[in-house]
């Protein structure tokens, strides 16, 4: 049976340093640190749960979670990610699918896929130079009704499952929920952060009582923390895949200028 060895979530957006000089180095040093730790776990496999924004998950067809299927990713190039290519893992990817059928999860995936930053810039830091494979696991948060909080925390359990009954001995694999924490990408409370929100979320992770904000709705997470608060959700996956863990918060800033609570945590499991 494989096992999950490290489990984080983090802010999936970076932006413009300047004027917000000594916030930027403590998110840059933050990340670091986690990919120094996800180095030093050495994963087989860095699966990814994140969010696109409307590159490839498009209004025409839409599912509430999808799955990579490819051996290799060229990021799209938004927010001036290098287009240089990643490994996946179309293996895993398959494995994830059929056990989540199995769970009463039906999952889409993409054969085809150009990340954009909510996946690009997690690999870049945590996979350098693209050498560990990374398999994305999408939410959708653009669609209406979204999946629910709790039905993301419960996938987390799947996914769980997938890698403790259907892979390899000793394979190894981190989780890395992304994106939010609170941010409002709409007038006219765009920019906005709510500290209150995103301080309770990060205690939550912190006391290993994640499931209190898979309680919530998604009406809930929409009006507290904002349309991309709404990413929520991938931290969700990742927590479901470490139920009860506790955590230890890596850092948090709000930065209205980033139009984000910059967030991220670490799993103790």
């Amino acid at each position: 049976m494989g096992r999950i060895v490290g489990a984080f979530a983090t802010s999936h957006i970076l932006m413009e340093r300047k004027g917000v000089e000594e916030q930027a180095d403590r998110v840059f040093a933050g990340l670091k640190s986690i990919r120094e730790k996800i180095a030093a776990l050495k994963p087989d496999i860095i699966l990814i749960v994140t969010n696109d924004h409307m590159y490839n998950h498009g209004t025409a067809l839409q599912s509430p979670f999808a799955v990579g299927l490819a051996d290799e990713y060229t990021p799209y190039g938004d927010m001036n990610v290098p287009q240089k290519p990643f490994k996946g893992h179309t293996e895993f990817g398959v494995s994830l699918v059929e056990t989540a059928a199995e769970e009463g999860f039906d999952i889409g995936f993409f054969r085809q896929l150009r990340p954009d930053h909510g996946l690009s810039i997690p690999a870049l830091f945590f996979s350098p130079q693209g050498r560990i494979p990374v398999v994305p696991l999408m939410t959708n948060p653009h669609m209406r009704p979204c999946p629910s909080p709790a039905r993301c925390y419960a996938l987390g359990k799947a996914l769980r499952k997938t890698i403790e009954t259907n892979r390899p001995e000793d394979e190894r694999i981190v989780v890395v929920g992304t994106g939010g924490l609170s941010h409002w990408l709409a007038i006219p409370r765009m920019g906005e952060v709510n500290v209150d929100y995103d301080s309770w979320v990060l205690d939550c992770f912190e006391s290993g009582k994640a499931e209190q904000v898979a309680g919530l709705d998604a009406a809930e997470i929409l009006e507290r923390a904002g349309n991309g608060g709404l990413e929520t959700l991938n931290w969700l996956v990742m927590a479901g895949a470490v139920d009860g863990a506790k955590g230890r918060k890596v850092f948090y800033e709000a930065m209205p200028a980033w139009l984000t609570g910059m967030a991220a945590i670490e799993m103790h499991i």
